[in-house]
């Protein structure tokens, strides 16, 4: 792979402490370099989006995060502890640090409330009762409470979405990681999934997003992420990276899914 300088956002004075923080991450399948000296944080209530072509190393990378997969290198930190080396929990750090996937990955046998509340009650040492109270006041956010005895068979794609953020709303993580929530939705769904998100992002939620959603990585994002060949290139400000890249790579990239 090339070198590639990458151009970092300029932090900004009075910055809400990290709940996240990636140091010189890289992630390699056998010989495959998917992912290099990655360095990047999250901060709380910030919304931030990656964007970049497909095999750029996005998901790999929320994956890491989430340590659905084991980084090769590098360190992952929580509130300044190492997730990796240090004596977190995975299942811990997991009720911080929630993931809403492509595939929706709701428990078929379940119906929309039993699917919101067993990690609840599982992970967390809930009550039942509890539980369903905290299960129905995110289905409810998010438009789904009329349909809590369906299964996810009965479900449209955005409602089976709907359902997952719900359900990952329910364990109160500091952040959620969404794995491009829309990319298994037909276009006439995309735009109620989108809605939930952007009503996410103005109650306060941090939130990590991988997207080709360009729109909603423009308006919605306080930072945006340009990653290309498993390095991140360019991490700035919604308005520098779509009207003045400082990368060639992501000038590139913009013009051509912009189609300009």
């Amino acid at each position: 792979m090339s070198k590639v300088k990458t151009i970092h956002a300029t932090p900004i004075a009075g910055d809400a402490s990290k709940i996240v923080e990636v140091v010189h991450l890289g992630k390699s399948f056998g010989s495959n370099e998917v992912l290099r000296d990655i360095d990047f944080d999250v901060r709380t209530g910030e919304v931030v989006s990656i964007i970049g072509s497909s095999g750029s190393g996005k998901s790999t990378l929320l994956r890491c995060i989430n340590l659905l997969e084991t980084p090769t290198t590098g360190d992952i930190l929580h509130h300044g502890q190492s997730i990796l080396h240090g004596a977190h929990k995975v299942n811990d750090y997991r009720t911080h640090v929630g993931m809403v996937f492509q595939q929706f990955n709701l428990f078929n046998n379940l119906n929309v409330l039993q699917n919101c509340v067993v990690g609840q009650v599982r992970v967390l040492g809930r009550s039942k009762e509890i539980a369903e109270q905290k299960a129905m006041q995110y289905l409810e956010k998010v438009g789904m409470a009329q349909f809590i005895k369906a299964k996810p068979r009965q479900l449209s794609g955005g409602q089976k979405q709907r359902a997952a953020i719900a359900r990952a709303l329910a364990m109160e993580p500091e952040v959620l990681l969404f794995d491009e929530p829309t990319s298994a939705l037909d276009p006439e769904m995309v735009g109620e999934v989108l809605k939930v998100m952007r009503d996410l992002a103005s109650s306060g939620l941090t939130m990590l997003v991988v997207t080709h959603e360009m729109q909603f990585a423009r308006e919605v994002s306080n930072r945006v992420v340009f990653m290309d060949k498993g390095v991140i290139v360019e991490d700035d400000v919604p308005e520098v990276i779509f009207n003045t890249p400082r990368h060639e790579r992501t000038r590139s990239f913009l013009d051509r899914i912009l189609d300009r």
